[in-house]
């Protein structure tokens, strides 16, 4: 490509809306514009590297055995009323009526509509396994599209469908991919760890996500220090190790006056106890209907994915103060265990409050608390399960050692779906017995657009992007300094037309403007290796070589200069940093 012909219209000052590095720079490098909140044009630049990411995509899914379909955008709500997710996906999800007042989604996912395909085209055993994939636009209809393209209201997405005959060959399907985007992130050059993850709306009971490490990611991983464990969650899903149950003789229960006191450190300083030896309960309401109330240990918060799955609900949310005193005839911070369930509150207990001794609860009651609280004497719970959020310095549940964090950018989801939408949906087969038999799937997800924007936040400095070779816009720039000069003007040309021949993707810059302008476009788009042709060292026959990433240039002899390209282009793409396990 020539420069002069191109759309590249670079800006100089960071645009307000920008809040992320990758938006930053996706907008200042030409690549995306906004048309309006989370909606963006993909302008050449930006759609080259989202085509580099698709390739690789494809290539790898094909070679994995998965076949490609393009799906409709449209799917009718008869297709989500089978599942229930008509009524439960939630505001994300675009509807539309047409002229006829029938209703339809514009995809955010393609379960449905895919299982619809696969229960008319597949009817026996011999036609198992099977898997299906596409790369196609989603819609979602964020509360508060951000990040540019990170988090938007239109995305590109692969998404791929697993049926098979059992669950043991669905778990085959599923590494097949696990091990399948492994090889995507190594190609596209990520740092990345796999980790456990909540299935949300998707569903499932396994799932895992790819997460790019990026100091700007907005998820946090916890993992453990323990090289061999390799134990790695998403902050939703994490788990660490709860303490022993207590077994120390009970206390008698009493009522103290606790005037003034308004978080669990003045509680218990107040009481001389350790915010450990406190529990504190947080009352939610479950789906706008009934009331639960949380208890979770006065140290510890409580991990509100983890709760919500516990307690088997859509959607939680915090009760208000007035819905609080209505229930318990107590303002917020006062409640406490003892009597909710008389008083119809639903009432989970987290594993760390479950075999705590003598605790400090709240008294429902301004001002009041209990102390000496014994589960079972004392007050019932509905359930105990794990709801609290792990953190740095945790004992790993898995091998004991101690838990880290770090900030990722999630870029892809496996799930395991079992037989949730082909239960729904009666997508079954004729086993060798002529038994009908349900298929059991498994969904396998990429944002595509999200990758483009996770590699630059991960490959930046302050000058712009640092492309990874194989998803660069262009691989190599060929920079004239001056384009007057005829003898390296003409040696440009020529090397620009000898690695477009030998398949490198190359830009020349043949605009007539300063070189300064130049440099500043080629570090701020990220061009992986630059070519600089100066009078002053090409009379001495000599080009300057310079990768990106790198503070100095080399000054190469001219003639050995395709060579070393080619070759650094080749070395480059076939980089492999791994996986962190």
């Amino acid at each position: 490509m020539r420069w002069k012909n191109a759309l590249i219209n670079t800006i100089r000052e960071t645009p307000k809306e920008a809040e992320t590095v990758s938006h930053k720079y996706m907008l200042r490098a030409a690549m995306i514009k906004k048309l309006g909140a989370g909606i963006y044009d993909l302008l050449p630049l930006g759609l080259r590297s989202v085509s580099k990411v698709m390739n690789i995509i494809r290539q790898e899914m094909n070679s994995s055995g998965a076949q490609e379909v393009m799906l409709p955008v449209l799917s009718p709500a008869e297709l989500w009323q089978e599942t229930g997710r008509w009524a439960v996906y939630g505001r994300e999800m675009m509807r539309i009526t047409d002229r006829h007042d029938n209703q339809f989604a514009l995809g955010p996912t393609h379960e449905e509509v895919i299982t619809d395909l696969v229960r008319r085209e597949i009817n026996s055993y011999k036609q198992l396994p099977v898997n299906l994939y596409q790369i196609q636009v989603k819609f979602r209809d964020e509360i508060r599209p951000r990040f540019g393209v990170m988090r938007a209201r239109e995305f590109i997405m692969k998404d791929a469908y697993s049926f098979d005959r059992d669950e043991k060959a669905a778990m085959e399907s599923y590494k097949i991919m696990f091990d399948t985007y492994n090889r995507i992130c190594k190609r596209i050059g990520f740092k990345y760890r796999p980790v456990e993850a909540d299935s949300g709306a998707i569903g499932g009971n396994m799932s895992a996500e790819f997460m790019v490490l990026a100091e700007t990611g907005e998820d946090t991983i916890i993992y453990c220090e323990n090289e061999k464990c390799g134990y790695a969650a998403n902050m939703e899903k994490a788990v660490f190790a709860k303490p022993e149950p207590q077994t120390a003789a009970e206390e008698p229960l009493t009522k103290v006056h606790t005037p003034n006191i308004k978080t669990v450190g003045e509680l218990a300083a107040f009481l001389g106890k350790k915010p450990e030896e406190t529990a504190k309960t947080i009352l939610y309401i479950v789906d706008e209907k009934k009331m639960a109330g949380a208890v979770m240990r006065g140290d510890r918060e409580i991990n509100e994915v983890k709760l919500k799955n516990v307690l088997g609900a859509n959607e939680i949310r915090l009760a208000t103060p007035e819905e609080i005193l209505e229930k318990t005839g107590a303002p917020v911070g006062f409640a406490g265990p003892i009597n909710l369930r008389e008083k119809g509150i639903r009432l989970a207990i987290d594993d760390t409050v479950a075999g705590l001794k003598n605790t400090v609860t709240g008294g429902n009651e301004q001002d009041y608390h209990y102390t000496g609280v014994n589960r079972g004497r004392d007050y019932q719970e509905n359930l105990a399960a794990d709801f609290a959020k792990a953190q740095k310095g945790d004992r790993c549940a898995k091998c004991g050692g101690i838990l880290n964090e770090q900030k990722g950018i999630e870029v892809g989801h496996v799930f395991y779906l079992g037989t949730k939408y082909s239960k729904s949906m009666k997508a079954t087969y004729l086993d060798e017995t002529g038994k009908s038999q349900l298929m059991v799937m498994g969904c396998y997800g990429i944002g595509v657009t999200r990758v483009v924007a996770a590699a630059i936040e991960q490959n930046n400095d302050e000058n712009g992007i640092i492309w990874p070779m194989a998803i660069a816009p262009y691989e190599v720039a060929v920079v004239p300094v001056n384009v007057k000069y005829a003898e390296g003007m003409e040696y440009a040309e020529k090397l620009y037309t000898d690695l477009k021949a030998a398949g490198v993707d190359v830009i020349i810059d043949d605009r007539d403007i300063s070189p300064g302008v130049k440099f500043k476009d080629a570090d701020l788009i990220g061009f992986p290796l630059r070519v600089v042709v100066g009078e002053k060292n090409f009379k001495d026959g000599k080009v300057e070589v310079k990768l990106r990433r790198e503070k100095n240039f080399e000054l190469a002899d001219k003639d050995a200069v395709f060579g070393m390209v080619a070759e650094t282009v080749r070395r480059e793409k076939t980089v492999d940093t791994g996986a962190l396990r």
